[in-house]
This record gives structure tokens, C-alpha cells and sequence, in this order.
């Protein structure tokens, strides 16, 4: 495989919002996860510190809470105020606390140093509560909502700049979902109000691979968007366990990825909005949430067992089987080097994906697991780790030939990727080069070289384990970053199957 680099040949500017992340009020996210003031981990506002900590190893730009479905039942003003009254969680089925809300939220993307961004409720929400919520955030001192905060201890507004109109609206498992008309009309409105509250705010809203609904979206509300919010997940099981092998995931690595971003485009371009709406991946992950028995329409079968025994079924129909989301095992190199394709096919796409959330950062699925006496570093936050911390901004347009692809089968599908996944940047005089080799057995090579500029040095930054099946555990780390500095670069570069590597080149 040959690739060639020329740094006036630019793709665009990589925004590193892409590098963000998603907090959910399910499982162990926020309470036993982020927010745990019983743990000895935990500082004087009851954050774990470690968890923090990682973040913060990460650059984490901006996360996302606190939806994700949680959201479309949600009362924001019970999670604010010295006096916080638990209240029933529709979309989980559990007690909600309240116990953090938005002044915590703010709080904690203080401590970490990113960006928050708030998910309204759209779902049995009101254009007028999500507005409120604004006011509470954003306004100096006029009004009940910016003085009901400053009576919670918080003279300063939050100058919260990201905002979504709710979360998957159009999905039937959604708590108050609409129809395509309703939903454009609803954003509208919604946007109108929020901006009435602060204009500097910048807005998104949930689009799907639906004609009618982004015609709809687009068209009643498209004015007011920054942004549109397209959300996915590529590996579902019936267990909450590892389903398919390493080979199959990589298979989805290409097109699955693809496809999602260019659909948005296409309805973006079509409607006139191309250079003025960017696309939010705001919600994205190799393994889909395992949550048996909440969203669904029950069977007679099911309610015939909820009701012979109803505590039996909650705790080990629902509560019981989402302990599986958190089984360290199912971790693997498959997610470390998905997550890295995911990324790369971001950056390719820079013109216009200026948001992705990993969902989510915290157990469930996320890249950290906390346990009573610390954390596990899931294989994927190392891949966070290196382009977080290594990539540049202006991503190169490359040349490249011959280059190696992976065939298979996927269910029935036939289907082929690219074994090598090649993304450039630079800055100031040094390459940052995003080589990911997919083939589970066999090194990968190709030849880089340059057009009007000299490389000597190169280091070698590289995710991996001693196969595709390796994970991290307490007590148990077998992925991690391996780095070797100062080589000698020659044009050659060999990397080792399933492997993510950043490879730094400069003079």
C-alpha cells in the first residue's frame, strides 16, 4: 500500500468536540459511577476524583447529559434546590433521586474543564420548561428561574452553549414520541423560546434516515439548528454478552459507519442548510445497551410472570440482566480498534460532523468501569487517550493505492472494508498520522511519502493486546499504549494486526 501527504492539500479542520462523551441516568452512569459520595474515591461534592481524573486524561471536550431516553420524562426543576423529592423514572423503572442535577452537571464539567450540553425533554416536555431551563442556566439575574439559582448558590449564569430539543423523538420506545409534522413544529417553537432566553445558544435536534421527517425538521425549524443529531449503535446481543466474533464487527466498520454521515448530508445539502447545520453524533458505540423488558410492549406470557411474582421479575428480569452491560470480558480489542474506525471516519468527514459522544463514558458500556476500590480502563479509552491528546486539527485529502481490504460475511450480507485505515493531520511542522490495522492476525505495512516535505523522526504510539480477545479487568490489564520515540523514519511503516496506532512524523 502507498500513501502519499501534501500539507496544502487540507480536507478541513477537525473540531474536537468529536472527541466527546454521554452521561445517562441509567445503571451505574451517575449514582456508583461519576457521582458516588460514599466512595473513598470521592472528593468534598461527592465526584469521584479518579473518574475525573481519567476524564481529564482524555481532553474530554464536551458530554452530553442527561438523555438518551431518561430525558423524555424528565423534570429538571425536582433536580435543583436544597430540597430534592425522589420521583419515578418512567423510561428505567427505577427511583430517580434527583440528588444530581443541573447544578451538578455544571459542576462536574467544571472539574473535568469541558463543555456541557443539555438534553431537553421532548417528550413530555413543554417549549416553555426547556425554556426555563435556559433561563436558569443562562440569564445574569433577571426572572424566577435565574433567581431560583442564585438563591441555589450560584451568583455566575452557566453560559450553557450547547442545547438538543430532546432525544430520539422518533422512535416508538421513546417516551412521547411524534410524528414528523409535530416534531418540526415542536422544534420550532421550542428553539423560538430558548433563543428568546439566550440568543447565543446553539441548538440541535434529532434527525433520522427519514425523508419526511428531516423535510419536516428542516423546513419549519431548520433556521434555527446548529446542528442535527443522528445517533447509532452497531452491535446489539440477546444477553448483553459478546454476540458476534471480531471478524463480523470489523465488517462494520466501513459503510455502516459511512452511510449514517452521508444520509445526514445528503438531507442537509437537499434542503439548503450544507453550510450552515453540522452534524452532533451525539450518542455512539460499537455494543447498543442491554435493557430487557423496559421499552417494549409486554407479552401476555411476560405480565402472566409480573404478575405471579412481581418483585422476582423486576429484580432479575430488569434490574438483574443490565448487570451484564458492566462484564469487563466483553470488552475487547473489537471495541478499541471500532471505536478508532468510528473516529477516523469523523475526521474524514470534518467539513461536517463537528460533535460526537461516545455513549457512554461510565459503565453500562462505557470506556470507564469503577468498582469500590478503583477503575478499569476499558481497551476503547485508550484510543480517546491517543487522538485526544495526539492528533492535530487540519486533516489531509491523501493519496492512496493498493490498498488491502477484509471480506466476509455479515448475517447474509457480503461485505468488504479496508484492512488499513489511514487519517493524517498536521500542525505546526509535525504529522499526526491515524493508522488502524484490522486483519486479527497479520502485520500490516505501507509506504508514506511526501510531497514538498522532509520526515527524519517518527514516534510509534499503539493500542493493542496479544489478541483480538484480550481485555481489562480488575487486576487484569492487558491493553494498554505501548510507545516507542525517536526512530529513524525511513517511508516504511509495519503495524501489528488488530492494532490502533498514532504515528508522529517530523523533521
Amino acid at each position: 500500500m502507498k500513501v502519499i501527504i501534501d500539507k496544502r492539500q487540507s480536507a478541513g479542520k477537525a473540531n474536537p468536540m468529536i472527541y466527546g462523551h454521554f452521561l445517562e441516568h441509567f445503571h451505574r452512569q451517575i449514582y456508583g459511577g461519576i457521582f458516588d459520595p460514599k466512595s473513598q474515591f470521592a472528593d468534598e461534592d461527592g465526584f469521584r476524583e479518579d473518574v475525573i481524573d481519567a476524564l481529564k486524561a482524555i481532553k474530554t471536550p464536551v458530554i452530553r447529559w442527561p438523555g438518551g431516553c431518561f430525558v423524555s420524562d424528565y423534570k429538571w426543576k425536582f433536580g435543583v434546590g436544597k430540597s430534592r423529592i425522589p420521583s419515578y423514572d418512567k423510561a428505567w423503572l427505577v427511583e430517580e433521586s434527583n440528588q444530581f442535577g443541573t447544578d451538578e452537571f455544571i459542576k462536574l464539567c467544571r472539574k473535568i474543564g469541558c463543555e456541557p450540553y443539555i438534553c431537553t425533554n421532548a417528550g413530555t416536555g413543554t417549549a416553555e420548561e426547556m425554556s426555563d431551563w435556559v433561563e436558569y442556566c443562562n440569564i445574569k439575574e433577571m426572572g424566577r428561574f435565574a433567581k431560583q439559582r442564585i438563591a441555589n448558590g450560584n451568583n455566575e449564569p452557566f453560559n450553557v452553549k450547547y442545547w438538543s430539543i430532546g432525544n430520539e423523538n422518533y422512535g416508538g420506545w421513546e417516551i412521547g414520541a411524534k410524528e414528523s409534522e409535530e416534531w418540526g413544529r415542536l422544534v420550532a417553537e421550542s428553539a423560538k423560546m430558548m433563543l428568546r432566553a439566550d440568543p447565543t445558544i446553539q441548538l440541535s435536534a434529532a434527525s433520522i434516515n427519514n425523508l419526511d421527517w428531516n423535510i419536516n425538521l428542516l423546513r419549519k425549524a431548520g433556521q434555527y439548528l446548529d446542528w442535527i443529531s443522528i445517533h447509532s449503535y452497531f452491535e446489539g446481543s440477546t444477553n448483553g454478552l459478546k454476540n458476534n466474533d471480531y471478524n463480523t464487527l470489523m465488517l462494520r466498520t466501513g459503510k455502516d459507519i459511512n452511510d449514517n454521515i452521508d444520509r445526514a448530508r445528503a438531507f442537509l445539502s437537499a434542503l439548503g442548510f450544507g453550510n450552515r447545520i453540522k452534524i452532533a453524533y451525539d450518542e455512539w458505540n460499537l455494543r447498543g445497551w442491554y435493557h430487557p423488558n423496559t421499552m417494549n410492549i409486554r407479552s401476555l406470557d411476560e405480565k402472566e410472570k409480573i404478575i405471579s411474582n412481581r418483585d422476582d421479575y423486576y429484580n432479575n428480569e430488569i434490574l438483574g440482566q443490565r448487570e451484564n452491560n458492566d462484564v469487563n470480558s466483553t470488552y475487547n480489542i473489537a471495541d478499541a480498534v471500532f471505536s478508532a474506525a468510528f473516529l477516523n471516519t469523523c475526521l474524514r468527514n470534518c467539513d461536517i460532523v463537528g460533535m460526537a459522544c461516545f455513549s457512554p463514558v461510565v459503565n453500562t458500556r462505557g470506556a470507564i468501569f469503577t468498582h469500590k476500590d478503583g477503575i478499569v480502563l476499558r481497551p476503547q479509552y485508550f484510543v480517546f487517550q491517543l487522538y485526544a491528546n495526539l492528533m492535530k486539527n487540519n486533516i489531509l485529502d491523501v493519496w492512496k493505492n493498493d490498498v488491502p481490504t477484509l471480506s466476509g460475511k455479515d448475517g447474509s450480507i457480503s461485505k468488504t472494508v479496508d484492512t488499513i485505515d489511514i487519517v493524517v493531520s498536521y500542525d505546526n511542522g509535525e504529522y499526526a498520522v491515524a493508522a488502524i490495522n484490522k486483519d486479527p492476525v497479520h502485520t500490516q505495512s505501507f509506504d508514506l511519502s511526501f510531497l514538498d516535505d522532509k520526515v527524519n523522526i517518527m514516534d510509534i504510539y499503539t493500542v493493542n493486546g496479544d489478541n483480538v480477545d484480550s481485555y481489562n479487568d480488575i487486576g487484569k490489564t492487558d491493553v494498554g499504549i505501548k510507545t516507542i520515540k525517536n526512530m529513524a523514519f525511513t517511508g516504511h511503516i509495519a503495524i501489528e494486526p488488530h492494532s490502533v496506532n498514532i504515528i508522529l512524523l517530523k523533521q
